[in-house]
């Protein structure tokens, strides 16, 4: 049985991966789109904390992908050693997540949402993606500037069961079970929450 990913192992060319993530890509997008985080107002009810959309539709993608790759590497389908991730800098990475929420929050888009929201004609969106690619190439400008402080504290290519030496089937359980809670609490905070933050949402976007 030969191992994933294919590239690597030699099953697939690099062309057919390529077009591989693109339609994996467009699927993922259309998946968004459907689930209604395409549209600003269906976002921010997450921060209203009366449509808990995002947080279900993300936390079951990345259950998902968590999940199948441990069962791919039990089976002896994926070795994981071949997966790659960027390495690890906890400074620069809470800092850049920081921003980004920021962003999140006063645009009603992430990277990928806005996407989405632009192929679908939304000009908010492409606001968004204009204002993502300008930061990216002040970014590029400036980062011989901030390299230090975003190179600093590398813990290299680092993972969840290997920083605290768990066992991986251990730690996609607990994982699971900390996600099956987060999905309860969010339905019991939707429907806490659900006739005023409604309410809000429709007064902003009418201008009151």
């Amino acid at each position: 049985m030969t191992p994933l990913p294919l590239i690597p192992s030699g099953v697939l060319n690099e062309s057919f991966g390529l077009l591989i993530a693109v339609i994996s890509g467009i699927g993922f997008g259309f998946f968004l789109e459907r689930g209604g985080l395409g549209n600003s107002k269906k976002l921010m009810g997450q921060f209203y904390l009366y449509d808990m959309t995002v947080f279900k539709f993300m936390f079951t993608v990345i259950l998902t992908a968590m999940v199948g790759i441990y069962l791919l590497s039990k089976v002896g389908v994926l070795d994981l050693e071949q997966v790659g991730f960027v390495p690890t800098y906890p400074w620069s990475a809470m800092i850049g997540g920081l921003l980004l929420g920021v962003g999140f929050v006063v645009s009603g888009y992430c990277p990928g949402t806005c996407v989405v929201g632009a192929a679908v004609g939304r000009i908010d969106a492409m606001l968004v993606m204009l204002g993502m690619l300008v930061g990216s190439f002040v970014y590029a400008w400036i980062s011989p500037l901030v390299a230090g402080f975003a190179n600093a504290g590398g813990m290299g290519k680092q993972t969840l069961y290997g920083y605290f030496e768990l066992p991986y089937g251990w730690l996609v359980l607990a994982i699971v079970l900390v996600a099956l809670g987060g999905f309860w609490g969010a339905t019991v905070i939707e429907k806490k929450f659900a006739a005023g933050g409604a309410t809000v949402i429709e007064k902003k976007f009418a201008g009151k």
